[in-house]
């Protein structure tokens, strides 16, 4: 890559996020469904077609980092050491965004508001399912590949399943401390401690499986 498009690049990346940034201020600020595409085209100083340009849904620009997250995973399962089990490479993954407070593991009042975006926005609602139920797909397809199986293969999908509940249930326990007036730091234990409860679960569940 020239230097020349490497600035391109870089440009585009920037135009994206800041687009994603004033989308999320809005949305937090007013509701998601006050807030119209052209609003947002208005407040990053863009037009209406460069918003759609990155973000094809209105939604998609709430729900910004359902690549990073794949992506994240891929690399986990792909870069695992020799005899660990792709499920010990997700539970490290998990460890890791929880040590260095990646933002698909914090818990904080920021990450409070999104979720209670999402709750008084039946379209947010509806798309949030969409995600996890893709999540589930991509993630199954992931741990087939990396047993060598087929992507069909029923185990990988009910294991997929286990571990985006184990996470997510984990996620809702550690915000609804939080909402209920815990400390943070206390919530984020609780966190933790359902998330370890849950793996070890999903362990126990895929015990005798190529995926544990």
């Amino acid at each position: 890559m020239s230097e020349e498009e490497g600035l391109r690049e870089r440009k585009k990346r920037e135009t994206r996020q800041t687009i994603s940034n004033v989308a999320t201020r809005l949305f937090t600020e007013r509701g998601f469904d006050q807030v119209t595409v052209a609003d947002v085209a208005e407040a990053a100083n863009v037009s209406k077609m460069t918003v759609f340009n990155y973000f094809p849904r209105k939604e998609d620009l709430f729900f910004d980092r359902q690549d990073e997250g794949l992506e994240l995973l891929r690399e986990a399962l792909q870069s695992r050491r020799r005899g660990q089990s792709p499920l010990a490479a997700l539970r490290a993954l998990a460890q890791g965004l929880v040590e260095r407070q990646h933002p698909f593991a914090k818990i904080d009042e920021g990450v409070a508001l999104f979720w209670r975006t999402v709750q008084e926005s039946a379209a947010l609602r509806a798309r949030a399912r969409e995600l996890r139920e893709q999540l589930e797909e991509d993630l199954a397809a992931m741990l087939a590949e990396s047993a060598g199986a087929s992507r069909e293969d029923s185990t990988a999908k009910l294991v997929a399943t286990m571990v985006v509940a184990a996470w997510s249930i984990a996620y809702r326990e550690g915000l609804r401390r939080l909402e209920a007036g815990e400390a943070p730091a206390a919530a984020r234990s609780a966190f933790v401690t359902q998330l370890e409860r849950g793996f070890a679960m999903v362990f126990a569940g895929a015990k005798g499986t190529p995926y544990a």
